[in-house]
C-alpha cells in the first residue's frame, strides 16, 4: 500500500466526515500474501530485543500521513504554535496463552474519533516529561491501568493525523490486573485482541473510500464483533512491519 506522493494526493483531504461508517466502504484487497510474524517473535524476551537492537525497516505511510505530509500540515501548525503532541500506550498483556493487546472503545460523543476503537492515551501535558509519561498517564486516567504494571520495552514511529496531532505509540508489556476503572466520559469499552491475529496480514484488510476529493484508503482489522481501523491500525502495520523483519 506505500506508494508515492503525487499532486492528486496532494489535494486530497482525508478528513473523514462526521457519521462515517468506515465497516460500510468497500474491501480492496486482503493482504494474506504477506507473511505472518513468526510466533518465537512475539514471545516476551524476543519482543525486548526486538526493540533493543532493531534492524532496518521501512515504516508504513498510511494515506492520511502521506496528506499530512504534502500538506504540509504539521510544519504550519508547528509554526503557529498549534502542534497537539500525544502519545499512546499498545499494552501488550502478559497472559499464560500469548500477548494480547489492550484496546479501547471510544464514546460516541467525543469530538476526536468518536466511537473508534483506539489505544489508551492523549495530548501531552505541560507536567509531562516525555510521551512514555504521557502514556502512562493518559491510560491510568482512561482505563485505571497502574503504571507500576507497565514495562516499556520502545516506540514506533511518530504517526501524524489531519487533525494536527503528532501522536509517538509507546510499546509495553502490561501486567493484566484484575479489573479496569473505565474514564465514563472517554471509554466506552475495553477488550483483547491475541497479538498473533494482529499480527497475520491474513487478518489485514485495504478499503478504499470513494469521495469527490479522490480516494483514500486505510487499514481494517475486524476481529469478532470490534471493528479496528484508521490510526490505530496504521500503528499495529508498522508494528507488524518492524516485527517480520
Amino acid at each position: 500500500m506505500t506508494q508515492k506522493s503525487n499532486p492528486q494526493d496532494q489535494a486530497l483531504n482525508v478528513a473523514v466526515p462526521a457519521g462515517f461508517d468506515a465497516q460500510a466502504i468497500p474491501i480492496h484487497e486482503v493482504c494474506a500474501g504477506q507473511p505472518k510474524v513468526a510466533d518465537h517473535a512475539l514471545a516476551p524476551l524476543n519482543l525486548r530485543h526486538r526493540f533493543q537492537s532493531p534492524p532496518v525497516w521501512q515504516p508504513e505511510i498510511t494515506d492520511e500521513n502521506r496528506h499530512v505530509i504534502a500538506a504540509n500540515i504539521i510544519s504550519k501548525r508547528q509554526a503557529a504554535g498549534k502542534v497537539t503532541r500525544a502519545a499512546v500506550l499498545i499494552p501488550l498483556l502478559l497472559k499464560s496463552d500469548g500477548l494480547s493487546v489492550l484496546l479501547t472503545q471510544r464514546t460516541d460523543h467525543l469530538h476526536d474519533h468518536a466511537g473508534q476503537i483506539s489505544f489508551p492515551g492523549g495530548r501531552m501535558d505541560p507536567g509531562d516529561s516525555d510521551p512514555n509519561d504521557t502514556a502512562l498517564r493518559e491510560s491510568e486516567e482512561e482505563i485505571g491501568l497502574g503504571r507500576q504494571g507497565v514495562e516499556i520495552i520502545g516506540h514506533l514511529p511518530q504517526y501524524l493525523t489531519v487533525s494536527g496531532y503528532s501522536v509517538t505509540p509507546v510499546v509495553g508489556l502490561v501486567k493484566p490486573q484484575a479489573e479496569y476503572v473505565l474514564d465514563a466520559f472517554e471509554v466506552a469499552d475495553i477488550f483483547e485482541v491475541p497479538l498473533h491475529f494482529l499480527m497475520d496480514p491474513a487478518n489485514h484488510q485495504v478499503r478504499v473510500w470513494e469521495s469527490d476529493q479522490g480516494s483514500r484508503r486505510f487499514y481494517s482489522m475486524p476481529y469478532e464483533n470490534r471493528f479496528i481501523w484508521g490510526a490505530t491500525a496504521g500503528m499495529l502495520r508498522n508494528l507488524y512491519h518492524l516485527l517480520k523483519v
